[in-house]
């Protein structure tokens, strides 16, 4: 199979492994990214990049709350380049969708298209823009969270933003609490709330990778189910936000933390968009 340059520089910067590594593991994959950053990972090589499904685009990621709390959207609209990203007009052209969105609490994409904006669907002027501006515009992600008590957190440079939603809405620090948890999982990009939400193709991914990775290291075969369940346990502490160490105070960790406030309050779901 032809392995382009251009595949091989792409698995490079997502996995930060070799030129000639990502190349074989791209012709083992028959070209699949995904699998070639899993046999990069089983070989025991870098990996710089939790998954290996993020594309590279320009554009404007936005989030926010409704006034009553219960509602919490994140919205990416892509550009072409950083210059219109960072245009003041594409930035409150993507806060005018995001407002629509909240006013309407809609919860998926295509509902949200077909919402009117200043007397045209926001298809229609995504149409427009693309017009105006010369790009290819488009919503590249849109991710709702409904729950008792929402917060968001915008990162600076509008390039990535999350949504949280907690079981809770009678306390009077919840705000601050949900501005912090958002950050968190801006921070630290979690895969799930805890263990009984992560997908299980993950587990079963994690468990083949931490079996195969205990295997080159020479471990014995009667052993590598339960080195990997040892890994699979380490995956969870770091990749699932209540597990996670809180990165304002890292002696203990988010379910710990949400405890001290009240031993009942609990993370109910999150969503984050990055760009590139």
């Amino acid at each position: 199979m032809n392995i382009t340059a251009a595949q091989v520089n792409e698995l490079r910067k997502l996995t930060g492994a070799g030129m000639m590594d990502c190349k074989k593991a791209l012709v083992e994959s028959e070209g699949n990214m995904e699998k070639a950053v899993d046999i990069l990972r089983k070989k025991g090589q870098k990996i710089a990049a939790k998954r290996a499904d993020r594309e590279a685009k320009e554009g404007v990621v936005l989030a926010k709350s409704s006034a009553d709390n219960t509602y919490g959207a994140v919205l990416m609209i892509n550009c072409e380049t950083d210059f219109v990203a960072k245009n003041e007009d594409f930035i409150k052209y993507t806060e005018s969708i995001l407002d629509l969105a909240i006013a309407n609490k809609v919860t998926d994409v295509e509902d949200l298209k077909k919402l009117d904006l200043n007397g045209r669907t926001v298809e229609e002027t995504i149409t427009d823009q693309t017009g105006v501006i010369g790009e290819k515009i488009d919503i590249g992600a849109f991710e709702v969270v409904e729950a008792a008590f929402t917060a968001s957190y915008i990162h600076p440079g509008n390039r990535l933003a999350t949504v949280v939603g907690l079981n809770q809405n009678n306390n009077e620090k919840l705000a601050q609490i949900g501005h912090e948890l958002a950050m968190q999982v801006a921070a630290m990009d979690p895969v799930a709330v805890e263990e009984s939400d992560v997908p299980q193709e993950i587990i079963q991914r994690e468990l083949e990778i931490g079996m195969e990775q205990a295997r080159n290291e020479g471990k014995p075969e009667e052993m590598l189910e339960k080195i990997a369940k040892g890994k699979l346990n380490k995956f969870y502490r770091e990749n699932t936000l209540l597990n996670q160490d809180f990165v304002r105070e890292n002696k203990k960790t988010v379910r710990q933390y949400l405890s001290e406030v009240d031993k009942d309050l609990t993370v109910t779901g999150f969503k984050r968009l990055m760009l590139g």
